[in-house]
């Protein structure tokens, strides 16, 4: 091709570029101007969360599993991050359990998170009302036997 016609695509494209930018940038903020709703934002919260657990559970796995792999790791070191990801695993199987139960009580939506002796579930709801709290705590003392001092529930709208 001649040097002409090169730089004559080679404009287009840059500018195609600038045009395709543009357009970018203005339809982000037009579609975040319009998700200031309130659900919106709860739904949101829902799946970032669990996007955001996801993702550190993935990073905990792959670190077990170096170890594991590892052929400078000792017997002891492999046999603790063996443990670790079993317990992980029976964690993650824990809340998304519960999760159900909780779901299954008629609440739009909701996460658990085990931390130690304590249990955190957020639950979709403006508010909740002393039975419906009584559920949640029942689910989650017959599920992980630990006392009310424990648990703590979290109602977001």
């Amino acid at each position: 091709m001649k040097k002409r016609t090169k730089i004559i695509i080679i404009t287009v494209m840059v500018l195609l570029l600038g045009v395709t930018g543009f357009l970018n940038v203005m339809l982000n903020n037009s579609v975040s101007n319009s998700d200031n709703d309130n659900t919106q934002t709860t739904a949101s919260y829902f799946q970032t969360y669990r996007s955001d657990r996801e993702s550190t559970r993935d990073q905990e796995m792959l670190y077990y599993d170096a170890i594991i792999a590892s052929e400078t790791s000792t017997e002891d070191a492999i046999k603790s991050a063996e443990e670790g990801k079993l317990a992980l695993i029976e964690q993650m199987e824990q809340e998304l359990v519960v999760e159900g139960l909780i779901k299954a009580k008629g609440f739009e939506d909701c996460v658990v998170t085990i931390s130690g002796e304590n249990i955190n579930a957020v639950v979709k709801a403006s508010e909740l009302s002393s039975a419906q709290v009584a559920q949640i705590v029942s689910i989650l003392q017959a599920q992980f036997n630990v006392d009310i001092e424990y648990i703590k529930i979290i109602p977001v709208e």
